[in-house]
């Protein structure tokens, strides 16, 4: 009986080899941020990285980036909040918009977490060369963008 679970080498299964790459590099990330003593999840994480690189934005442009809806957004955005990593600000163009910015606490947590994050990335690369590296990172973004082109 063939087995109905996608397994890695299957050269038909990208979507599912993707989605346990993804599935690991989220429990490697939980687990060093447990480590760290910091009380966070991947999502969570991923906003404070997202802001911490890319400055203020709007909360919809942050949805947008981590590929989060509006309600699991203001939740995110509700719990780093109270934790003091973040803070909502009046818009400066558009009254009806927040903009959303790290805090000084958000900061220093970033620049702690920095380094776990790119030890946890280095790992999941360590068996390919800076050849290797390079084309997996091109192949992956021709993906991204042939499967966000619109016909």
């Amino acid at each position: 009986m063939n087995n109905p679970c996608p397994v890695y080498d299957n050269p038909d299964s990208l979507g599912a080899l993707v989605g346990m790459v993804r599935s690991e590099i989220v429990r490697a990330i939980e687990f060093d941020l447990a480590a760290q003593g910091a009380d966070l999840k991947f999502t969570q994480f991923h906003v404070l990285k997202r802001l911490a690189t890319c400055g203020a934005m709007t909360a919809t442009e942050l949805a947008r980036s981590v590929d989060l809806d509006g309600g699991a957004m203001t939740r995110q955005l509700d719990q780093l909040e109270a934790k003091g990593y973040l803070r909502r600000q009046p818009h400066e163009q558009d009254r009806r918009a927040l903009r959303i910015d790290l805090t000084e606490a958000g900061v220093a947590l970033w620049k702690h977490l920095h380094e776990s994050n790119l030890a946890t990335l280095e790992r999941a690369q360590k068996g390919l060369t800076e050849d290797e590296r390079e084309k997996l990172h091109d192949y992956l973004g021709r993906v991204l963008n042939a499967l966000r082109e619109k016909d």
